[in-house]
């Protein structure tokens, strides 16, 4: 089937108003937005989406993860839907664009079918997949990730928010707990777009992002135990410093990332400090090491080294170190095919392109197990996100937009 014209665009204006519209929803102290999962920000969000939705003439589904799948009907009942989308959650000092831009591009997408009267032979299903970001309840990507039968959902259920809160009670109380079963949906295919959140793109000046991989993930959650002493009164010599201990695994973990350039990275993120007061030494820390390359091995190797070192050196200053895994996904190839489909019409479209690999993990690294996918990326300023200070430009959320349409349109197949 021929790929539709290069005429065929996109309302850049309209997708501009709507995603503002969405931003108004769990605005943030700077700019950006605070939409955790499964809060009632969050419930307000999916409202106002499912909202759209029905106007444009969807029908929605519900999965017992709360994930949304908003269905255009295709001329052939029997062929299976094509999808694209990503997530309307956010991180607690989240940007406007991080995951809705591929919601609210995607159901823009639908609009502009409609306004244009295009029929396709497959149906189309527009995704807000429940729990991307991972803030509220770890480990990230979570409904995706019961959907690719990876994590299981009495475990999803079961995880706890900082407050102890349950995933699956507050799914419930919010009122987005539906009756789907979870991955019970077959696909043809997945289409995401995203932001790029990294500043290569803009760097090279260029407007789209074809990602033919992804890295993979290895979240490590480390317990350091030492003693809680008073910082005045304990002599240097007698003290077992979480702290300390701390500071010298954040090293540890730089050092390691280092050996493994370029196709590595690793940080120390989240830290919980016990019992955090200036006139205390820290007698227990709780932290999470976040290592990724797109190449299995050395992500492999990175986490056996440090889990390998690590209770060694703090063992040198009299704390104790335990971890266990609280995230993961191998490095994902994303099918040929769709790749071929966005790569090409970023070309018909005029649009300056290249091939990248995502830096971050998204839902569509875990439906790439079950599905043929692909990852449409647009540049956003400074490569920030994960910020209120996010931001990309209307031309830019236009072009990834217009890439998704032809993408979708061909794979969907063009009738009439």
């Amino acid at each position: 089937m021929p790929a539709p014209g290069e005429n065929l665009r996109i309302n850049s204006a309209r997708l501009w108003d709507t995603l503002m519209d969405m931003a108004k929803i769990g605005p943030g102290v700077a700019g950006g937005n605070n939409r955790q999962t499964l809060t009632d920000a969050d419930a307000e969000g999916r409202k106002l989406f499912q909202s759209w939705c029905e106007a444009a003439g969807m029908t929605m589904g519900v999965d017992e993860m709360g994930t949304m799948f908003a269905m255009r009907a295709g001329e052939d009942p029997k062929a299976l839907p094509v999808y694209m989308g990503s997530h309307l959650d956010t991180q607690p000092t989240g940007g406007k664009y991080d995951g809705v831009l591929g919601v609210l591009g995607a159901l823009e997408c639908v609009r502009t079918m409609n306004d244009l009267g295009v029929k396709t032979k497959h149906p189309i299903v527009v995704v807000n997949w429940t729990n991307e970001e991972g803030t509220r309840f770890a480990p990230a990507m979570l409904a995706s990730g019961v959907f690719a039968g990876v994590i299981e959902q009495d475990f999803a259920y079961g995880r706890k928010d900082a407050k102890g809160l349950r995933f699956g009670d507050e799914l419930q109380r919010i009122g987005w707990k539906g009756d789907e079963k979870v991955g019970a949906r077959k696909m043809h295919a997945l289409f995401e777009l995203h932001i790029e959140q990294g500043p290569i793109l803009e760097a090279e000046g260029k407007e789209i992002g074809v990602v033919t991989h992804g890295q993979g993930l290895r979240w490590i959650e480390c317990t350091l135990v030492g003693k809680g002493q008073h910082t005045g009164s304990t002599p240097m010599y007698l003290r077992r410093n979480a702290g300390r201990a701390l500071a010298r695994l954040t090293e540890l973990v730089h050092e390691i990332a280092m050996q493994y350039q370029p196709n590595a990275v690793g940080a120390i993120g989240h830290i919980d400090v016990y019992p955090n007061s200036r006139n205390i030494i820290p007698e227990k820390i709780v932290f999470t090491v976040d290592f990724r390359s797109h190449v299995l091995e050395t992500l492999e190797a990175m986490a056996e080294e440090f889990n390998a070192t690590a209770p060694g050196l703090a063992a040198e200053v009299g704390v104790k170190f335990s971890s266990e895994l609280s995230g993961f996904f191998d490095p994902p190839a994303f099918d040929e095919t769709c790749v071929k489909a966005v790569r090409g019409a970023a070309e018909r479209l005029g649009y300056s392109h290249m091939n990248i690999i995502s830096g971050a993990g998204h839902d569509a690294c875990w439906i790439n197990r079950v599905a043929p996918t692909a990852m449409i990326m647009c540049p956003c300023v400074d490569g920030l996100s994960h910020n209120e200070a996010e931001e990309i430009s209307p031309e830019w959320a236009a072009a990834g937009t217009d890439v998704l349409l032809h993408a979708v349109l061909e794979t969907a197949e063009v009738v009439g």
